[in-house]
């Protein structure tokens, strides 16, 4: 084909027709212009196509993890919640005068089993972590979308943060009153280095540090409600998330 465009100009050129091919010869830019701009057209489609397959994968990774996260939070409540029925009937048990030695007993057993266990908080962060530090968040073109998202996972780190200085605060005044009272003899599969075990002395010891008691279970119940407030509201916004999520993958 170039050949051919040569041989035209050549026979023009040689036939001293210098107006046609001048016309010849702006039609001929014109027709590469053209190529250029239609090459560049199918390349940014292509690119786009690309670009939106990438964005369509990111959010579907997003849904799931948001949702993955709604199971993880309602779980740890749930958990939470347990340890404070059992910080409740702990001080039910300690504060009531008809209780039996071994209605008490039991009580600390299940303190110490759920109530005094400190909270976590675990999330699914990898996509997000991934657009992140490859600098694909850009791939998320809808701009609140992606401003929402920064939003809802510094939450995240918010909520971890804020119980990691509960359970901080908490770890000092809990780690003597645990060694002090020896309160491994109340855990059944230790129960048993420390030889065998009196129903009515593990009572009298429970009543007579029963403030010492109180005190312990209070700061674990303290901790408790103060993460399932924080889990509970970052629920909501998960739940938002989610929602504009899926708003999204339908446009």
């Amino acid at each position: 084909m170039i050949k051919f465009f040569r041989q035209i100009r050549q026979s023009m050129i040689n036939q001293n027709r210098t107006k046609k091919y001048l016309l010849y010869a702006i039609g001929e830019i014109i027709l590469v212009v053209i190529g250029i701009l239609i090459a560049l057209q199918i390349n940014n489609w292509n690119e786009n196509r690309k670009s939106a397959k990438q964005e369509n994968l990111y959010l579907k990774r997003l849904l799931s993890e948001n949702k993955e996260d709604i199971n993880t939070f309602k779980s740890n409540i749930a958990d939470l919640e347990k340890g404070i029925e059992t910080i409740e009937s702990l001080s039910f048990a300690l504060n009531s005068v008809n209780s039996s030695d071994e209605k008490l007993v039991l009580a600390a057993n299940d303190f110490f089993g759920y109530g005094s266990i400190y909270p976590i908080f675990t999330s699914s962060t990898s996509t997000f972590d991934d657009l992140s530090s490859t600098g694909n968040l850009k791939d998320i073109r809808n701009s609140n979308l992606r401003d929402e998202l920064v939003k809802h996972y510094a939450k995240h780190k918010q909520v971890a943060e804020w119980i990691r200085i509960g359970t901080e605060w908490a770890l000092p005044n809990d780690a003597p009153f645990t060694y002090n009272n020896s309160i491994m003899r109340f855990e059944p599969a230790s129960a048993f280095l420390f030889g065998e075990q009196n129903q009515s002395e593990l009572a009298v010891h429970l009543k007579e540090k029963k403030e010492e008691y109180i005190n312990n279970a209070a700061v674990h119940y303290w901790i408790n409600k103060d993460a399932i407030g924080k889990l509970e509201n970052l629920i909501a916004d998960t739940n938002r998330i989610i929602d504009l999520i899926q708003q999204e993958l339908k446009n």
